[in-house]
Order: C-alpha cells, then sequence, then structure tokens
C-alpha cells in the first residue's frame, strides 16, 4: 500500500529567483527522462515483470512521484516571484504566454510531455536495460544543472536527487542479475 506523507522526501531550500534555472531544472519535471516518465515507466513495467522485482519497480516508481515533487517545488521557488520580463529573459516567454508561473510538463526546450517517453517492452531483462539507461541519463542531467547553478541550496537538493538515480541504477542492476539466473535455471523467458 502507498502511504503519502505531507512533507517532501528532502528539504527544498532557493536562495533566490532564478527563471533560468528553473528553465533547465523543468528538463526533470516533464522530460524524457524526468521524474515523471520514470514513475510511469516502472510502475507500467511491474505488470510484466516476474515477482522477484515487481516490489523493487513499485518502490522505486512511486520514490519517482516524491522526486517529481521536489522538482516542481523547486520550480516553483525559482519563478514565484518572476516578472513577465524575467520570465521572456530566461526563455520562459512562450511558457508565460500560455501558463503563467504554472507548473505544465514540458521539457528544457518547451515540448510537452508525451506518454512516448514510457518504454515497456515486456522482456523483464530489456525493461530493466532500459530502466537503468534512464537512471543514468537523469543522473547525468542532475549533474549538468548542478554544473550551471549557483545556488548552494538548491544544489543541495539537486545533489540528493542525482545520488537516489544512482542507487536506483544500482538497484536495477541487481535485479538484472536476479533475472538472468532465474532465465539461466529456465524459469522464465
Amino acid at each position: 500500500m502507498w502511504y503519502y506523507q505531507k512533507k517532501l522526501q528532502y528539504p527544498v531550500k532557493v536562495r533566490e529567483c532564478n527563471p533560468r534555472l528553473a528553465k533547465y531544472l523543468i528538463e526533470q519535471y516533464g522530460g524524457a527522462d524526468g521524474e515523471l516518465s520514470a514513475a510511469l515507466r516502472y510502475l507500467n513495467q511491474r505488470y510484466t515483470i516476474p515477482n522477484e522485482v515487481i516490489g523493487l519497480l513499485t518502490d522505486i516508481g512511486t520514490e519517482e512521484f516524491a522526486h517529481l515533487e521536489m522538482i516542481a517545488t523547486m520550480v516553483y521557488k525559482l519563478t514565484k516571484d518572476a516578472t513577465p520580463e524575467q520570465m521572456k529573459e530566461a526563455g520562459l516567454g512562450a511558457h508565460y504566454a500560455n501558463h503563467d508561473n504554472a507548473l505544465y510538463y514540458e521539457n528544457a526546450a518547451g515540448s510537452p510531455w508525451t506518454a512516448t517517453y514510457i518504454q515497456a517492452k515486456g522482456d523483464p531483462i530489456a525493461d530493466l536495460y532500459e530502466d537503468i539507461a534512464a537512471e543514468e541519463k537523469a543522473r547525468a542531467t542532475y549533474q549538468w544543472i548542478i554544473n550551471m547553478s549557483d545556488d548552494p541550496e538548491l544544489n543541495d537538493g539537486l545533489k540528493f536527487l542525482r545520488e537516489r538515480e544512482i542507487i536506483h541504477s544500482q538497484r536495477f542492476r541487481e535485479a538484472v542479475e536476479i533475472l538472468k539466473e532465474e532465465r539461466d535455471k529456465k524459469r522464465y523467458f
């Protein structure tokens, strides 16, 4: 059973309004390898994966929603006091024209989120390798955003998220090994 605690998984602090940084961070909100895509991918894949790893996909999928909440909070805090001119200067003029300062599932380039971001092959090992790749791409994106940020308080939360991506990748690698052993025993596939 899923239980929601009414607090963020890790504290989110932002030093100042910074719509340009929010523009980059929105990639992790509505991008192909962002938190929404990850959550939906893992919770979808769990229906066609052997029992040994269903719990792992459920646990990580629901944790990704907690990460989505953190990203939403970061983007909100980075833009909540932004003027229309600041939004325009940050490259968010079209976003502002369509959504004001509201969150919207899109990537950093402004392309709307799409279900084509969710991969599910139905082969458990292929799906887990896809998941490993997604986690590694998300880790890299967090690192690049940290590299562009001069906000140490925001970076603290971004580093937490980057480290969770590493842990998720490791857990998926362990699951691949479990399923390979089962496959070799001819229990699956």
